[in-house]
């Protein structure tokens, strides 16, 4: 009389595999809530927002390829830049800055103006990207 035997099964046909998968999505999903994303965190106004801006209340800057900010064709330091918006809030509280960036700026300058209008706690705050091609004032 012959006797069966078991046959061993390998790692792929156990249950072992199931649970190991399972623990391990388990583990990404801890682990990806551990990512913190470090941003700026800018109000956008609301889709129904009707809030008019005056052209009196408009503060404009350009920043060039080098980084370099300008103000009325004036070149200016972060430090002038930072006087500037301060004076104009004190004058006018509502005073919205646009800056137009030069596309081949590095990206730290940009960086380095919105943290300035973040510290100086602007309220209206908007920066769009020109064409290479376009020339500073």
């Amino acid at each position: 009389m012959k006797i069966k035997r078991l046959r061993k099964h390998g790692f792929l046909e156990s249950c072992a595999s199931s649970d190991l998968a399972f623990l391990l999505i388990i583990y990404f999903l801890i682990v990806a809530g551990f990512n913190i994303n470090k941003g700026f965190l800018i109000n956008l106004p609301s889709l129904d927002s009707t809030q008019l801006v005056l052209s009196e209340d408009l503060l404009r800057f350009n920043m060039d390829a080098g980084g370099n900010v300008f103000h009325k064709g004036e070149i200016l330091s972060l430090q002038n830049t930072k006087s500037i918006i301060q004076t104009a809030q004190f004058v006018n509280p509502n005073i919205a800055v646009i800056v137009s960036i030069d596309g081949r700026t590095r990206w730290q300058n940009v960086v380095s103006f919105v943290e300035l209008a973040q510290d100086l706690e602007v309220e209206s705050f908007s920066f769009s990207i020109m064409d290479n091609g376009a020339e500073n004032p």
